[in-house]
């Protein structure tokens, strides 16, 4: 083995021991390469190979930090992600499953007619990805109805955005399924994807499994910079685009129409293709669509977990149809086709309105929501979209993420550092991403009340 992981075994050996605790900053690389009287190429190899095994992060003009919430075997070692299963913590504001009062009772309803003896053999057949016609019609009816009601103000995409047409629509297991199978489909190992800087967690996951590299592009306060999808193609060529143009998942950012139009620009001019993750958008739905301006090389990923209940995965995707095969036969081969109970049980409550009447109390919730963190954080720097379950935190400059996410879990509440979403890993800003919609309204108010107590002092008052 080589010496370097030795060194990296020693450290890592505190970190999972505890004798390194959450948030303590490692030394400077120098630093460290001087205490050990290794050279300073060592250290480095030292400081990636623990950044690898998830175990320290590194933030921007601060330096490298061991990881909150890291142990063996745990959590994001070994470069796993987070996010991948609830948070232990009484308060779970790390991962997002938003329910209102009257959803059980809709879905039961709409489920009654399915387990009649028929209804319930049919619904037990097995489906392949292209699902069935119910569910194609289904499906389109459902994104053709948002996109009608959608576009900016002024209307500008209307003329140009058709309507859904069923043999577009593939089918998954669920929306991560879909977003593996375009992925997979898209870029093959040892290739180039571009994504947002800060990036949904589970797309650094199925990256990682597939050996897919991940490119970090430059997004402001709406979100990806066409001219940094261009910038990188030149570097080195791209095979593909991941992007959040609605809700971006952590930032909460939109972008304008004029921004999607100018990505779309970019992407035809650059003949990339493009995974768009709509998953969210259901709650801003007046957004435009990047697949409605560059259908032609847009793969628009969906699900209806968020619309309805984290339990109910159907995922599904837009696909043109120059993908169609390549992307069908990724969800064959990877088992990621889905469930025909589960399908069909959507088709019915997506047909008798459950689906948008959840959808529309949802929106409502999550408006409330945020202005009650709103109030909560005063004078915290906080950037979210108003009608969003999520908000992103910049933390005051006396706290490093990590420190804040242990001192947090110290107080039975669980949020997420901002490296668990930096596709750079050793790039990593002072922030934490906050998820607001498991908890009940007056739990979610304490806990962030809490958690802004937590900030206005300093690190070292809470980690004596």
């Amino acid at each position: 083995m080589d010496d370097y992981r030795l060194i990296a075994d020693e450290i890592a050996d505190a970190i999972t021991g505890g004798r390194l605790r959450p948030g303590q900053q490692l030394p400077t690389q120098r630093a460290f390469a001087r205490s050990r009287g290794i050279a300073n190429s060592t250290a480095g190899r030292v400081y990636r190979e623990l950044t690898r095994r998830g175990l320290t992060t590194g933030e921007v003009g601060r330096g490298t930090f061991v990881r909150a919430g890291q142990g063996a075997g745990g959590g994001a070692t070994g470069g796993q992600v987070a996010l991948a299963e609830p948070a232990g913590a009484p308060v779970d504001l790390e991962l997002n499953y938003p329910a209102v009062p009257e959803q059980a009772a809709l879905l039961a309803a709409g489920l009654a007619p399915l387990l009649r003896a028929d209804a319930l053999g049919a619904a037990l057949a097995p489906v392949g990805a292209a699902g069935t016609g119910a569910a194609r019609q289904a499906f389109a009816a459902l994104l053709s109805d948002e996109r009608r009601t959608g576009g900016d103000r002024t209307g500008r995409d209307r003329e140009v955005t058709p309507e859904i047409a069923g043999e577009e629509l593939l089918f998954a297991g669920n929306g991560r399924q879909a977003i593996a199978a375009a992925l997979s489909a898209l870029v093959p190992p040892g290739h180039r994807l571009g994504v947002e800087a800060l990036t949904y967690p589970v797309v650094k996951a199925v990256a990682q499994r597939l050996g897919i590299t991940l490119v970090p592009l430059a997004v402001d306060e709406h979100g990806l910079l066409p001219d940094a999808v261009a910038a990188a193609h030149r570097a080195a060529p791209l095979r593909a685009v991941y992007v959040q143009p609605r809700l971006q998942n952590p930032l909460g950012g939109s972008l304008p129409y004029e921004r999607t139009a100018a990505l779309a620009e970019e992407l035809r001019r650059l003949d990339l293709p493009a995974v768009e993750d709509a998953i969210w958008s259901f709650l801003r739905p007046e957004l435009t669509a990047l697949a409605s301006l560059a259908p032609e090389r847009t793969v628009l990923v969906d699900s209806l977990s968020k619309r309805l209940a984290p339990g109910l995965t159907t995922g599904f995707a837009v696909v043109p149809a120059a993908l169609r095969e390549r992307i069908a036969g990724a969800l064959r081969s990877g088992g990621w086709t889905p469930s025909g109970f589960a399908l069909e049980a959507a088709v019915r409550w997506i047909g008798d309105g459950t689906v948008a009447e959840v959808a529309a109390a949802k929106r409502a919730d999550a408006v409330a929501r945020q202005l009650l963190a709103r109030e909560a954080l005063t004078g915290q720097r906080v950037r979210a979209d108003p009608r969003s379950y999520y908000l992103w935190w910049e933390l005051p400059a006396a706290w490093r993420a990590e420190t804040f996410v242990a001192v947090a879990a110290r107080a039975s509440i669980a949020v997420t550092p901002a490296a668990a979403f930096a596709a750079d890993p050793r790039r990593s800003p002072s922030a934490v991403r906050v998820a607001l919609a498991s908890p009940p309204l007056p739990v979610l108010a304490q806990a962030l009340e809490t958690l802004a107590w937590i900030a206005r002092g300093t690190a070292e008052e809470w980690m004596e």
